[in-house]
């Protein structure tokens, strides 16, 4: 069943859906993943191929990336410094996996392999020759060389290898932070185009879409925090084009939080960024106009559904059709109890795509300022908003989902400690059982004396004489009365 076709009831029949292609999924599998790739090493190291305990790991092995193959169309291990990334997610080193994740570090890091990807799931035999390589005590000047060498010497096609990099904690949150700014960047340059584009009457270039939504994608699996984080910028002047890209990217990162693959993310993406596209045969002067608008200018404002559609359309010529994002165009205003607009003339579902972007873009909406909207929702606000009030026609459980994702505090907001130390939200917390207790950048000192870039804490740490924790939120506060542009804190 495609991710189009799933409907709100099913995503919220448990926890399995909800897990699925998401960071849980990826860290909890990895964790087997590693374990049982740990086990295969180990016993191809200790005894001969026929030996039933390693011909019992290679089985265990293959099947669990045959599965990880399967609902993720690939496979990427990637080591870097100190971590381990499996498809862009990052796994943890604890106690229990302290063995297994150690090894595996260290075997890649011997034979000078940072990068191991393959889209078939390797049989038992395959497994057993790579693992044999990487425990070889034959090297040459490039191992990750050798070792993909003697693979096609012995008839092994599956693994694609790549060098070792050194990385290190700063380093990763820097090279993520310079990658997010180029991705978020490249996006409204190119969003812009295609809306100005549309405007002189020409027809939008879907490949530049598409490269547009594929580094949002391949950011958002990679490191999603920097990109969110970039969300705060909410350009007024650029607001067309950043709300489609703060749309796509809030919608993709959702959808992974739902378990979509990486397929069902671009689609996804795809139709995120294009939500609004109709509003290019709307004038200009209509939508930037400050104030209430007259009867003509509203109907010409609901009409940009359906000019979405007809401009979608027109892109048949450039493959296949986009239809999830003619869908999503049409409907992402009509309201899961359809008295939002366009009008229905049967009664329909709403596609899940639709109620995920919806929710991505009221959020955006509410929360950025406008011509017409001088005095936006705080994102905490317009999180409560979104829960509470059924007349915004959402989708409950992607509200519950998107709450879950950003957390109490979404990104950007201002808190005031208990150590009267400001501080911005930087993340949600990893805890699902801490969504109240984000990661924080502290930007200002006791006194309220505003610093810069700040440090990042984790509102989870405890003192360890006491268990309490050592800050707690008091309340939330405006930027402006500090004088704070929280943007510049992201960029």
């Amino acid at each position: 069943m495609s991710a189009a076709a799933v409907p709100g009831a099913l995503l919220a029949a448990g926890p399995r859906y909800a897990e699925r292609g998401s960071d849980a999924y990826l860290r909890s599998r990895g964790r087997e993943f590693l374990t049982s790739f740990y086990g295969a090493l180990r016993a191809v190291k200790l005894y001969p191929p026929e030996n039933a305990v390693v011909q019992r790991a290679l089985e265990e092995l293959a099947t669990i990336s045959a599965e990880l193959v399967r609902r993720e169309h690939e496979l990427e291990v990637r080591v870097s410094g100190k971590f381990i990334f499996l498809n862009g997610t990052r796994l943890r080193l604890d106690l229990d996996n302290f063995a297994s994740f150690s090894r595996t570090l260290a075997v890649f890091r011997e034979a000078e392999i940072g990068l191991c990807r393959f889209a078939d799931a390797p049989t038992p035999r395959e497994w057993a020759m790579f693992l044999s390589l990487l425990q070889s005590d034959s090297r040459s000047a490039e191992p990750w060389v050798d070792v993909g060498a003697r693979l096609r010497g012995a008839g092994v096609q599956v693994f694609e290898l790549g060098p070792l990099s050194e990385l290190d904690e700063s380093d990763y949150r820097a090279q993520a932070k310079e990658a997010a700014k180029r991705v978020y960047a490249h996006s409204v340059m190119a969003t812009r185009e295609v809306m100005e584009s549309l405007r002189m009457g020409r027809g939008p270039n879907l490949k530049k879409i598409k490269r547009v939504v594929q580094g949002i994608v391949d950011q958002i699996l990679n490191e999603e925090t920097s990109l969110i984080g970039l969300t705060t910028l909410r350009d007024h002047d650029e607001y067309t084009f950043t709300h489609s890209v703060n749309v796509c990217i809030f919608s993709v990162a959702l959808g992974r939080k739902l378990g979509f693959n990486k397929r069902q993310l671009y689609d996804l993406g795809v139709a995120a960024l294009m939500h609004d596209v109709g509003k290019a045969r709307v004038p200009q002067a209509i939508i930037t106009k400050p104030g209430g608008l007259g009867e003509e200018e509203w109907r010409a404002i609901r009409a940009h559904p359906w000019y979405g559609v007809l401009t979608l359309f027109a892109m048949r010529g450039q493959g296949e059709p986009p239809f999830r994002a003619m869908v999503v165009a049409h409907e992402h205003h009509m309201k899961t109890d359809l008295s939002g607009y366009p009008g229905h003339v049967r009664p329909r579902s709403l596609s899940i795509f639709s109620r995920i972007v919806a929710v991505a873009d009221g959020f955006d909406a509410a929360t950025t300022q406008r011509a017409y909207q001088a005095d936006p929702f705080s994102p905490v606000d317009a999180l409560n908003e979104m829960r509470v009030n059924p007349k915004r026609g959402m989708d409950p459980v992607i509200v519950k989902a998107f709450i879950s994702m950003v957390g109490h505090y979404p990104v950007g907001t201002l808190l005031l400690l208990d150590t009267y130390e400001l501080a911005l939200v930087h993340a949600a917390s990893a805890d699902p059982e801490a969504i109240s207790r984000p990661i924080v950048r502290i930007i200002s000192d006791t006194a309220g004396n505003v610093t810069y870039p700040g440090q990042l804490v984790d509102l989870t740490t405890q003192v360890p004489a006491t268990g309490e924790y050592a800050r707690n939120i008091i309340k939330i506060e405006e930027p402006d009365r500090y004088g704070i542009r929280v943007s510049d804190y992201y960029l």
